[in-house]
């Protein structure tokens, strides 16, 4: 398929432009993109026209525009994470025989998007919609393992950040040391901490620009917990963990 350079130039602008903290001047795009500058000032202004782009004069720097935030919230409106993820997250707990769920990171805590129960299984408290802190569950732990460690350091500035009680971290030392293990292994897991009696494994899952969007995590009574259930399940989530990022671009 032939791509269209202008618009795939543009589209390189509104990417790096979402992913900076404030806005920029024309110079750090053109150089961050290694585009030659009339060029930049040019998809700029087709930009700011549409309404994708802001320019603050004063300060000679761009940011994003109205319409960016309207793509977006029409983006959340068609909940398409939800929509891509509802078919692999059944088929998870029909091949794993165990509980599902899909979680999203929301400032310090998981917020449950889609759970798939499986017949017979203990029920669960991470129903759709339910919020739980990030750093206690196998979810948050995964998606908090896969951010910018200085994302992690805001999200986590002192003790306050921090519930106390049972096995959680509380501190970011304390966090940095079981994320580290994450990292390592490549699942996060959490035994008992959430709901006594029950385990999780849990895997994030990463858009076309590598950043952790979601959480695929599977749950299961602690004492069927085994290394060849643990090879088992997160084999699995990750196979669907796979599937999603493909379908998110990644």
């Amino acid at each position: 398929m032939a791509v269209v350079p202008a618009a795939a130039q543009a589209l390189a602008i509104l990417r790096y432009l979402a992913n900076q903290a404030h806005p920029v001047s024309a110079a750090a795009i053109s150089r961050s993109l290694s585009l030659p500058r009339s060029t930049t000032y040019h998809l700029l202004q087709t930009l700011i026209e549409a309404g994708f782009v802001a320019h603050y004069p004063d300060q000679r720097v761009y940011g994003l525009g109205l319409a960016a935030f309207e793509l977006g919230s029409g983006y959340v409106r068609q909940e398409p994470l939800q929509r891509l993820a509802r078919r692999p997250l059944a088929n998870l707990a029909d091949r794993c025989r165990n509980s599902a769920h899909l979680s999203v990171l929301l400032g310090r805590e998981v917020i449950y998007v889609i759970e798939e129960r499986a017949p017979g299984r203990p029920l669960l408290i991470t129903d759709v919609g339910v919020r739980l802190p990030a750093h206690t569950t196998a979810s948050g732990r995964a998606i908090l393992a896969a951010l910018p460690e200085p994302q992690v350091r805001a999200l986590y500035p002192g003790k306050d950040a921090f519930t106390s009680g049972g096995q959680t971290p509380t501190s970011l030392s304390a966090l940095r040391r079981l994320l580290t293990e994450v990292r390592r292994v490549g699942w996060a897991s959490e035994d008992g901490e959430v709901t006594p009696g029950l385990a999780s494994c849990a895997m994030a899952v990463r858009d076309g620009n590598g950043y952790p969007v979601a959480a695929v995590a599977v749950t299961f009574p602690q004492a069927e917990r085994t290394p060849r259930l643990l090879e088992e399940v997160t084999s699995e989530i990750a196979s669907t963990v796979r599937t999603l990022s493909r379908r998110l671009g990644g």
